[in-house]
């Protein structure tokens, strides 16, 4: 693949392309930075063409709203490459280091986000109840059954259902209808020259909920906010979203969504590792069971959920 990649870009006037493989992330696509010429990244997304158009059409409606994106320099659907500006390697997550103040950056990224909820949604694919059941029964079935070997009796399948439903019923309970990344976290956030933030890996975009891009940027699977630190940027959201919402409520908003996020996330890992023998996401699952915990532990009615998870994991 290598061979026709490079042939492309020679193709598109990059002589000898020297191509540096990056980190890629937990799907089938490869990103390589070009290191001759005048540099910048190329996607191969040969393994899931489908994808190249989902990833243009969504970076078209980032561009329409003035959300700054890694630039789409040339592409090729049969082939399933998209050539892309390259926006540097640091991430948010790399400002998240002892001795380095993380606040404006996580500032920039709350004002961001309100940009990106501009976004058109129309069209895209509703983060609807249904959709938030199947996800979190990844957790049931990756995490639970295939990673720990559980076997769960009647009532604790039933119970788990039930939790499940409450959980999507409450993210339903939000304003709904807004563009969501669904992955918007540290590790998709990037830092240009200028220190402007850079919103990557947003191909797989839904309709959905208020707080969902919120959740994943304040309850990052590799990044533990301080509790002050974490209730001034959800209200800091809030308030630059000029919503008339009680404290408690936006609260109950942003636990719930997480949670649902969480116990999706669970599964995922699980299946990441197991599946496709990315072990070394087996090391962000206790980051996240402990997010799972500390809400749980705030709502008497998920003591089933949280301690059948606890039971499982052992003493926590």
């Amino acid at each position: 693949m290598h061979k026709e990649l490079k042939g492309w870009l020679e193709w598109l006037g990059i002589e000898k392309p020297d191509l540096q493989a990056l980190h890629g992330d937990a799907s089938a696509r490869s990103y390589y930075r070009i290191q001759n010429d005048d540099g910048g990244m190329v996607m191969d997304a040969s393994q899931n063409k489908e994808s190249v158009p989902i990833f243009i059409g969504v970076a078209m409606r980032l561009m329409d709203a003035h959300v700054r994106i890694p630039k789409i320099k040339s592409f090729e659907l049969h082939k399933g490459f998209i050539f892309l500006e390259d926006v540097g390697s640091t991430h948010l997550l790399d400002k998240c280091v002892e001795g380095v103040d993380a606040r404006p950056f996580y500032d920039k990224a709350i004002e961001t986000l309100v940009k990106v909820q501009t976004t058109p949604s129309k069209g895209l694919e509703p983060y609807d109840e249904h959709f938030l059941l199947e996800e979190m029964n990844l957790m049931t079935q990756w995490y639970l059954k295939e990673y720990l070997g559980t076997t769960l009796e009647c009532l604790e399948g039933r119970m788990l259902l039930e939790s499940f439903s409450l959980i999507a019923k409450e993210v339903l309970s939000q304003p709904q209808g807004i563009f969501v990344h669904r992955d918007y976290h540290s590790r998709n956030l990037m830092l240009d020259s200028d220190g402007e933030i850079v919103v990557i890996d947003f191909q797989d975009a839904k309709e959905g909920a208020l707080t969902y891009d919120l959740v994943s940027l304040l309850r990052d699977a590799y990044v533990k906010l301080d509790t002050r630190e974490l209730r001034r940027l959800i209200l800091l959201f809030r308030d630059l979203k000029g919503l008339d919402v009680e404290d408690e409520t936006f609260m109950r908003w942003f636990d719930f969504t997480g949670l649902q996020r969480h116990i999706k996330i669970l599964g995922i890992f699980a299946r990441l590792a197991i599946r496709d023998g990315k072990k070394q996401y087996l090391n962000d699952i206790p980051m996240t069971l402990k997010y799972i915990f500390e809400v749980g532990d705030k709502y008497p009615e998920l003591d089933g959920l949280t301690s059948l998870l606890k039971s499982q994991y052992g003493a926590f």
